[in-house]
């Protein structure tokens, strides 16, 4: 694996290991995520799903912490005013995240709470130690979670867990977050980065333009109603049949069975 960053600020940097793009959480010991962070988080998601050699993303704070969140003493000193002008970009930055249009992972050690734990839920799956701590404890500052928190975690665990975990701000550990369902996987503390990278290589040789439509039709379907989620699903399912991989499957399925075609991801 590289260990020099591909693109990106110290902070927060794409590393690119073969087709899998790993998007580096750097700022020990906690990776506290401040304005500077944020801005980085950015850059580094946006270059994520452009770069055409990525074809999934792993999401990584390294062996001892995922994200204990926002800094807190920079926002203890941000007035109303300026909050009200930052909160779009601080859920810019993870929005964008979110919206990278390939498979993305978030391979969690240690705390992921407050931002975060925001940040892990922008992802489409998972894996965490056993040593893992997860939560939204803004409550206990007075405050809510202001990076997708109180909208991503209700869709991903229902609304009543999701409000238990908000208003009592409470940390929840590897096993019960299996449980409840805000993780997807435990796995040995040593072991996380590995399966994550794992993870992501299953999707190298997929067909890319299908990956991103089937994460189109399902986040888009999610938040609107069944009639429009449908209407995003046909139009998503149509496109396809402009694209080569779309004949490439088609044609190998019949000459050769299913599982066999070479897709080109175009």
């Amino acid at each position: 694996m590289t260990t020099a960053p591909e693109v990106g600020h110290p902070t927060v940097w794409l590393d690119i290991d073969g087709a899998v793009g790993i998007l580096r959480l750097d700022r020990p010991p906690l990776n506290v995520l401040d304005r500077a962070a944020q801005s980085a988080l950015r850059a580094a998601a946006e270059r994520a799903a452009t770069d055409e050699r990525v074809r999934a993303v792993v999401v990584y704070g390294g062996p001892t912490a995922f994200s204990a969140g926002g800094d807190i003493k920079e926002m203890a000193g941000m007035s109303h005013a300026e909050m009200v002008g930052h909160a779009a970009v601080l859920q810019g930055a993870f929005d964008a995240v979110a919206a990278i249009p390939k498979p993305v992972v978030a391979a969690i050690n240690g705390p992921a709470l407050g931002g975060g734990c925001e940040l892990a839920l922008t992802a489409d799956a998972r894996i965490c130690g056993t040593e893992a701590r997860l939560g939204l404890p803004e409550v206990l500052l007075g405050v809510i979670p202001g990076a997708g928190g109180t909208q991503r975690l209700p869709r991903l665990i229902g609304p009543a867990k999701a409000k238990e975990l908000i208003f009592s701000g409470r940390q929840v550990g590897a096993a019960e977050a299996l449980e409840m369902g805000l993780v997807d996987y435990v796995v040995p503390t040593d072991l996380v980065l590995d399966s994550a990278v794992q993870w992501a290589q299953r999707f190298e040789t997929g067909p890319a333009l299908a990956l991103h439509a089937a994460k189109t039709a399902i986040d888009g379907g999610l938040a609107t109603d069944l009639a429009a989620g449908l209407a995003i699903e046909r139009s998503v399912f149509a496109g396809l049949f402009g694209t080569q991989d779309r004949s490439t499957g088609m044609r190998g399925f019949v000459t050769d069975g299913p599982g066999r075609a070479r897709f080109s991801g175009r």
